[in-house]
């Protein structure tokens, strides 16, 4: 299974990543969503390199231009609330493709809130056979949430491949990955890998709760 980090490499993406982590540049929730958007259109271009092209004849004012375009189907998910932006970003990039939305959440199980259960409630996907599948969630923190997020789109076909898109990643999600998807044909696309979780299954240094700082706070 192959793991593209971008933070190992010099690139824009740490400038928005640096504004998204900090406390203060947290306070604007449009500032934000807009980094988050931009890092999903950065790695959607990154994935656009990976993709089967075919030459295709445009007729142009003046003649005809051979041009060769993605020949790929593409599906892109999502997992509701703190994934919206980040899909955005891809569908930017991606406009042409079918997308598919899962509502996952987790709820503590224990009173110190230190086990997290995920609860899948909602399903909304085309046809998946043979496409190309992008999962675009912002955290991959434990990898619970996107497991059965994929699980539950495997219910509509089988795709050719799948990318596990995120902005931050933990060594323990990408281990509960590993597990849990097909390794020959899944890769793992990330701004940073992060130390870890904390004792509430948190990422560390991380930046906080993506769908409070999207959205605002919930009760």
């Amino acid at each position: 299974m192959e793991i593209i980090n971008f933070s190992e490499n010099n690139s824009i993406i740490n400038q928005y990543l640096a504004e998204i982590r900090d406390k203060d540049y947290q306070k604007n929730r449009l500032l934000f969503r807009n980094n988050v958007v931009r890092i999903g259109e950065f790695e959607a271009f990154e994935i656009s390199k990976t993709l089967h092209y075919e030459a295709k004849d445009i007729t142009t004012p003046l003649g005809v231009a051979k041009v060769n375009v993605p020949s790929d189907k593409i599906v892109l998910a999502t997992i509701f609330r703190a994934g919206l932006p980040f899909h955005n970003g891809f569908l930017n990039i991606f406009d042409h493709a079918g997308n598919a939305f899962v509502s996952a959440y987790r709820e503590y199980t224990d009173k110190d809130h230190h086990e997290v259960g995920i609860h899948v409630e909602y399903l909304a996907t085309p046809d998946i056979n043979g496409k190309t599948l992008i999962i675009a969630d912002p955290m991959l923190a434990t990898g619970g949430s996107m497991e059965l997020g994929y699980k539950a789109i495997l219910s509509k076909g089988t795709p050719k491949h799948v990318h596990v898109a995120c902005v931050l990643a933990t060594p323990e999600g990408i281990a509960h990955i590993k597990k849990t998807f097909p390794d020959s044909t899944t890769t793992i696309w990330c701004a940073a890998i992060d130390e870890g979780l904390n004792e509430y299954k948190y990422i560390v240094p991380g930046f906080g709760d993506a769908g409070d700082l999207c959205y605002g706070e919930k009760i």
